[in-house]
């Protein structure tokens, strides 16, 4: 290895592709980025065109290799959890990707519900219509012609890495961490859970192999190599899904500390060294990036999938929306509900709607912004609550294109009650893709991920007294105003 060699790290997310370069001391020296549409054919569809993300990551990655002086030496490559992409014998994608937000499989679910207790236990997580197995189920219900001709079901990170290394089905595959995130593994065997995909209905030739996340399953195609302006034959590794590859990204590898991480959908993460489920609270668990390690997750749809929702119907742009979190909310300020696309922890529920409640004449446009700040940041709360005795860090660290604004970060605070510092760089899953190629290749040990290479945190935000309490009395209305209008909606439905 040389001082300029580089390592790409490709993050395939649900509305954009980022493409980072890091050196070999962690920094970044590059950073590239273009969107894709989110495709909704119909009421609860979320679906995407694998072309568009491959030309997302041809512009991405060329603008980044031309920002930089060095030559990469391996990728790794990262992506939004739990979609779906049907691929034949040639990579080829047979139908639009299948994407985490969508709710059709609702009706699939029962398969899962109705296994013994014994099965259940062993997958470990909460039942989500949106996760890779229950969409296969519904393919096999709705659409089993492209199921016959179907070669195997990737994630979306994988399809991605198909692309840059082979149009062979043999070397396509997984990671653990995608995996694991399927309703199809099972935690206490680390493998695929096969009995249990043949009693709900998949095809099991289906699955793909899996493989640890940073282990080297290819080099770029030569034809590949030329459109993205790479060498020939540089390296592949397996690759994580997107919040385990933030963790890595973050250094966030002890056991305790916590992550959260901003983007389309909200996480809040903590490693384990043995898989501890929780589903009955809606907490998800799967396999880590790192070996022999795990990660209980709280999950939220509405981030800024919700957020953005909110400031094009209120005609603000991301500052001027984020600068609305300066000014405290008034105890009969409307209260926010952000459920748009249903929630995951705690409610696991695909039918919770959105709302402001108490609107009155008073009540401006940056209030209604306020409290959907507020609304969201409750959802954050639950998510982290519901993690429970796994927490024993003091400080949570925060991750995300969320993380960039100093007012969100003190509303958040105010409402966690609990003292944030966003990590000192925006792409924590493009970070940590790089880094698990530069694992892969041997360039760094696994040790530095959590020392020499963990990236500076800002200085800790605290909580203001006096606005916690304001957030606590309005979070038990929030708590109490959820399943009344759940109550409500099902009612008049």
């Amino acid at each position: 290895m040389t001082a300029r060699d580089l390592h790409l790290g490709i993050d395939l997310g649900t509305s954009s592709v980022k493409a980072v370069i890091v050196n070999g001391a962690g920094l970044q020296v590059a950073r590239s980025g273009r969107p894709h549409p989110v495709q909704t054919p119909a009421p609860g569809h979320a679906e995407a065109d694998p072309d568009d993300w491959w030309q997302g990551v041809v512009a991405a990655v060329n603008e980044a290799v031309e920002a930089v002086d060095g030559t990469v030496v391996s990728i790794g490559v990262s992506g939004q959890m739990h979609g779906l992409v049907l691929v034949d014998d040639h990579a080829g994608a047979l139908r639009p990707a299948m994407l985490w937000p969508d709710q059709r499989a609702v009706r699939q679910l029962d398969a899962w519900f109705e296994l013994s207790a014994p099965r259940r236990a062993r997958l470990g997580n909460p039942f989500v219509p949106g996760m890779t197995g229950p969409m296969l189920a519904w393919l096999s219900d709705h659409e089993p012609a492209v199921l016959d001709r179907a070669t195997a079901a990737l994630l979306p990170k994988d399809w991605v890495r198909s692309r840059l290394v082979t149009d062979l089905v043999a070397e396509m595959g997984t990671d653990a961490s995608d995996a694991s995130a399927t309703l199809l593994w099972d935690l206490p065997a680390d493998n695929w859970a096969l009995d249990v995909a043949a009693t709900v209905g998949i095809d099991p030739r289906l699955l793909p192999p899996v493989t640890e996340s940073s282990v080297v399953v290819g080099t770029v195609a030569g034809r590949v190599a030329a459109d993205l302006g790479l060498p020939a034959d540089t390296p592949v590794v397996a690759g994580a899904a997107d919040t385990a590859a933030a963790l890595v990204g973050s250094g966030t590898t002890d056991v305790g500390s916590v992550q959260m991480t901003l983007g389309t959908g909200g996480q809040v993460a903590t490693p384990l060294d043995a898989p501890r489920t929780h589903p009955e609270r809606g907490v998800h668990t799967y396999r880590a990036a790192m070996p022999q390690r795990w990660y209980a997750m709280g999950a939220t749809l509405n981030v800024g999938l919700c957020l953005e929702w909110v400031r094009r119907i209120l005609g603000m742009t991301w500052p001027e929306l984020y600068d609305t979190a300066t000014v405290a909310l008034m105890p009969d300020d409307p209260v926010f509900l952000p459920h748009l696309v249903g929630e995951r922890t705690p409610h696991l529920d695909t039918d919770l709607r959105g709302a402001w409640v108490g609107l009155s004449r008073d009540h401006n446009r940056d209030v209604l912004a306020r409290s959907a700040l507020e609304g969201v940041a409750f959802s954050l709360h639950d998510a982290l609550a519901a993690l429970g005795g796994s927490v024993s860090d003091d400080v949570v660290s925060v991750a995300g294109g969320g993380a960039r604004s100093d007012a969100w970060l003190g509303l958040l605070a105010d409402v966690l009650d609990c003292p944030l510092a966003a990590v000192d760089i925006p792409d924590a899953s493009g970070r940590g893709a790089a880094l698990l190629g530069a694992l892969g290749i041997g360039a760094v040990p696994t040790e530095d991920i959590g020392g020499r290479l963990r990236p500076t945190r800002s200085a800790a935000r605290g909580p203001r007294p006096d606005r916690v309490v304001v957030h606590a009395a309005r979070r038990a209305r929030f708590a109490t105003l959820v399943p009344a209008v759940r109550s409500a909606w099902a009612s008049t439905a």
